[in-house]
């Protein structure tokens, strides 16, 4: 697949009434309880060949819930660990539907729900879904953790970009708050989360710097928006980032850690601001006089209005690194495990027009 067919484009600016028209006229899909949908979920943990298609009842919403028909759900490393046995809470009940995000077409409202309606183009964000997760022709989610897409975004593109969209517009908006005078470093630039904040950071017209491993990932980091673009394993990357940033780094957002990001991190001045997501291990260490700050992706409306805006600002573009079937779950997790993926691996569960035969 050639990547720049995976980019989001921009796309000239149309009345929303008129964007979202299409997605309105489409039918309410009846859900009746027993109704069976396919989806990919594990008996146990494991390898990524526990994987496999499960026909299972297509959950009902609660009064507060949306139930989507999805259209596309995104992979995760986050994903391959609780395939592999991680699990934050509890004991988990198999079978276990995975995945946290995606978007799709509104099929059915709770009976508290006013704010969507069926046919409604929209993006969700649930992790530990007690309903199960993404990776399914159906999902129910609260209505406090779903929006409407983005007139800029398909479905497909929304699906890839949800919780990815998230965590970089918060690491970068508010975590860090990244102003025009700053030199941002987005270390770990080429994969789901840095391809997004490095267009994040741009939008606030800073010096972006970009870290990415291999020809191809940086000419993306580089087409994206970053100033410099530095393989954070060749053997002047720190020399280039002093030349770059003369009065130091401002502020850094770490997606990935190890000896080579503390290096880069000496590069903070004092002052500075550094923040990674949960999840980034080992965790970083800063200098002193340096703020750390760990975070996770909040999902609200609040939060999704914010994105949304953002996307809009920065013209956002979306790099798909590979689109999957929902019976290929299984190896899109084996790509994500052998690492170094450019942009996020995506599973395509319907295509709008089959999603609109679905409501029929």
């Amino acid at each position: 697949m050639n990547r720049d067919d995976t980019l989001v484009e921009p796309r000239g600016k149309r009345p929303k009434t008129k964007a979202r028209r299409l997605f309105e006229s489409a039918p309410r899909a009846p859900v009746a309880k027993g109704t069976t949908m396919k989806a990919a979920a594990i008996d146990r943990f494991g390898p990524p060949s526990v994987l496999t298609i499960h026909e299972l009842p297509v959950p009902e919403p609660g009064p507060d819930e949306v139930l989507i028909a999805l259209h596309a759900a995104g992979v995760g490393v986050w994903d391959a660990d609780i395939r592999r046995g991680w699990w934050p809470q509890g004991r988990p009940r198999f079978p276990l539907i995975l995945g946290t995000d995606g978007a799709g077409v509104v099929a059915e409202c709770g009976a508290k729900v006013r704010r969507f309606h069926a046919g409604d183009p929209v993006w969700a964000y649930q992790f530990i879904n007690p309903k199960g997760g993404f990776y399914a022709e159906y999902v129910a989610v609260a209505a406090e953790h779903v929006d409407f897409v983005p007139e800029r975004l398909s479905l497909l593109h929304a699906g890839a970009a949800t919780v990815t969209g998230l965590t970089a517009q918060q690491g970068i908006d508010v975590h860090l708050r990244v102003r025009a005078t700053d030199t941002v470093l987005v270390f770990g630039a080429s994969g789901a989360v840095g391809s997004l904040a490095v267009q994040f950071a741009k939008r606030h017209d800073a010096k972006v710097i970009g870290t990415a491993r291999g020809t191809e990932a940086q000419a993306l980091v580089k087409k994206l928006g970053a100033d410099k673009v530095i393989d954070p394993t060749s053997d002047d990357a720190i020399e280039q980032v002093r030349k770059f940033a003369t009065g130091g780094i401002d502020a850094a957002l770490a997606l990935a850690g190890g000896e080579t990001l503390q290096q880069f991190l000496s590069l903070v001045r004092p002052g500075g601001r550094v923040a990674y997501p949960n999840g980034v291990e080992p965790e970083p260490k800063v200098p002193p006089k340096v703020k750390l700050m760990a975070y996770d992706a909040k999902a609200g409306r609040r939060e999704f209005e914010r994105l949304a805006h953002a996307v809009e600002e920065a013209r956002l573009r979306v790099p798909i690194a590979a689109i999957h079937p929902l019976e290929e779950a299984a190896e899109a997790h084996e790509r994500i495990e052998r690492g170094h993926v450019l942009g996020r691996i995506v599973l395509q569960i319907r295509k709008y027009k089959e999603i609109r035969a679905a409501s029929k």
